[in-house]
């Protein structure tokens, strides 16, 4: 009875916490259904419901709403950053987890001091460098980008991979396997779950990203920009209280696609993120 009494508070806060994280998502889950195109600060709920919104979305295009074109650019390059991305996260951490050289313990240390910095304190230089190489306003650009420094984010799927046993790649290597082998045929397939966790969030940084997506894409033509800039837009001063519920019904649709992967996948992703986490 009295442990039933001390976990009372704690059911209360957690209980509180969650209704003050969704309530900002159910609200706009709600607005985007709302007959008013702009804020109701009136009423919390709709006073009206409609289909308009995602009709407007999908089928409506005009000057300011391109979601369809917005939607595949963003697709379009979180797609190649996840493939890049993981690629070359998985190499390094091969190279660091299973692979023994000069200097390895050194650079190691150099990659995990740079990884540190925050990728904010290089945007102006990077922006600099690549408008000196006309890649600015491109989305070849962008994936450029999002998958130079990929590689230092190593740390977790190399923790993964120690956990593998070395004698499962002496056993490869005494039978004649190169190291390319024993890194597709041996260690792959037995690193799944941090492989799909490597693969999720290589997706989500563009995908969500909005901060390097406006430094790069600034020409101001629509349909370069991707998701996260075209609803911005939608809140200018000029646009703000007849697009609102558009943006509303725009900030659902881009949530639902990561969300459904994440569901289906998340099974792998706890399992990687806490194998990732047993070994440094």
């Amino acid at each position: 009875m009295k442990k039933v009494i001390r976990d009372i508070p704690r059911h209360i806060l957690l209980f509180v916490l969650v209704v003050i994280w969704l309530t900002p998502i159910f609200w706009l889950f709600a607005t985007s259904f709302s007959t008013h195109p702009g804020i109701n600060i009136a009423h919390f709920l709709p006073s009206g419901y409609t289909l308009g919104n995602y009709q407007k979305l999908f089928f409506q295009p005009d000057s300011v709403v391109r979601y369809n074109t917005w939607f595949m650019n963003t697709f379009i390059i979180a797609l190649f950053t996840c493939l890049i991305s993981t690629v070359f996260v998985l190499m390094v951490s091969y190279a660091f987890s299973c692979m023994r050289f000069e200097g390895r313990k050194e650079l190691m240390s150099f990659s995990l001091i740079l990884s540190m910095f925050p990728g904010v304190l290089s945007m102006i230089a990077v922006y600099f460098v690549m408008k000196s190489i006309g890649l600015t306003n491109s989305h070849l650009g962008m994936i450029i980008v999002y998958s130079a420094a990929s590689g230092l984010g190593f740390l977790i799927v190399k923790g993964f991979m120690d956990t593998i046993p070395k004698s499962l790649r002496e056993a490869a290597r005494l039978e004649g396997a190169s190291e390319a082998r024993i890194f597709f045929k041996v260690v792959i397939p037995l690193s799944k779950p941090i492989v799909v966790y490597q693969i999720i969030s290589s997706f989500l940084i563009p995908w969500g990203d909005f901060v390097l997506a406006k430094l790069m894409l600034n020409s101001g033509k629509a349909e370069d920009w991707t998701v996260a800039i075209g609803l911005y837009n939608m809140l200018n001063k000029s646009l703000i209280n007849k697009y609102f519920s558009v943006f509303c019904a725009g900030g659902v649709m881009i949530s639902i696609p990561i969300s459904i992967l994440f569901i289906i996948m998340q099974k792998f992703y706890v399992e990687g993120v806490t194998g990732g986490a047993t070994k440094g």
